[in-house]
């Protein structure tokens, strides 16, 4: 029998609250359930598949609570809080996959599994820290807290202000090798949930976890080509990707290559907040793995984006 092909899809922390009034954990596990009823989809047509996730709500209300607690029980730092989120939404996609794939007849572990990413210690971005996380507050409550806690603070758009932290590049992933086992025993894997927890390495090999963000979808990319992955899978809230979005001359587009998607990045066609990261994330997995193929879809089309019917293409 052929070797199952391999997908990573890296599904987006904000994927999971539909709404300002369905914030709740029950409401972000609904959310998870509807999502895992289409990736099985993927894993009925016969793929392996790894799932990593954004989280950057989810710790911005667990930050929001340790704030809320204050003296009366300790503060959260950043790391454990993303290590939690690791394990709640993990949880999420572990028991909701486990469930779709029962209903649909598959036989298939699953396991959520908490992922440290590491990153340089030189790196330019713990300079620079541009990163928001947590809730928005007035600048006197800002400069507070930033006073009592050591924060670096900024304004956020017009909308208040918020702590800034560092966003370094994921430069290795420490449990890289044994999803890499899991994945060849045909269990479907959660993992870098959040980018992963940011530790730095000290010369001797210990590992020290920082206060830092590592963007989701750079983590997933790094994580398919140490992979091997076939495939990098993003749900976005779109079919397909387009140029010249929201105006009359909006085209979609079926299939980019490398070449052709460098020119329009560059030429400004994707949103710098929205569909650009997610093309930057596209080139950086399809420059480490030439064969692979890259799909930016809905989670509602996947199953026809997997047959060539749906999403766009990218490939070398």
């Amino acid at each position: 029998m052929a070797e199952r092909r391999l997908a990573v899809v890296a599904v987006g922390g904000n994927a999971l609250i539909r709404s300002r009034n369905e914030i709740g954990l029950d409401d972000q596990y609904a959310a998870v359930v509807a999502t895992a009823a289409h990736l099985v989809d993927l894993i009925a047509a016969g793929w392996r598949m790894v799932v990593t996730h954004g989280n950057g709500p989810q710790v911005g209300f667990i930050l929001r609570r340790s704030e809320i607690a204050g003296r009366e029980a300790p503060a959260v730092g950043l790391p454990y809080a993303v290590g939690d989120t690791q394990g709640a939404i993990g949880f999420m996609f572990q028991n909701a996959l486990g469930n779709a794939m029962r209903r649909r007849g598959i036989d298939r572990p699953v396991v959520a599994l908490v992922t440290q990413t590491v990153v340089e210690r030189d790196d330019p971005a713990f300079a620079a820290p541009d990163k928001p996380i947590g809730a928005h507050m007035e600048r006197e409550t800002a400069e507070r807290l930033a006073a009592e806690f050591g924060w670096r603070i900024a304004e956020d758009a017009g909308r208040g202000w918020r702590r800034v932290v560092a966003s370094p590049a994921p430069c290795d992933i420490i449990e890289a090798p044994l999803i890499d086992r899991l994945v060849r025993d045909d269990v479907v894997v959660i993992a870098c949930g959040g980018g992963g927890i940011a530790v730095t390495a000290r010369e001797n090999g210990e590992l020290v976890a920082v206060d830092a963000v590592v963007d989701k979808d750079r983590t997933s990319a790094l994580l398919a080509a140490r992979l091997g992955a076939d495939m990098l899978l993003i749900p976005t809230g779109v079919e397909q990707v387009a140029i010249h979005f929201g105006t009359p001359q909006q085209r979609w587009l079926d299939h980019l290559d490398m070449a052709e998607a460098r020119r329009l990045l560059a030429d400004g066609h994707f949103g710098a907040g929205s569909m650009a990261p997610k093309i930057e994330t596209m080139l950086a997995y399809l420059a480490r793995c030439p064969e692979g193929v890259g799909l930016i879809t809905t989670p509602e089309a996947i199953g026809r984006a997997i047959a060539g019917e749906a999403g766009t293409r990218f490939t070398r």
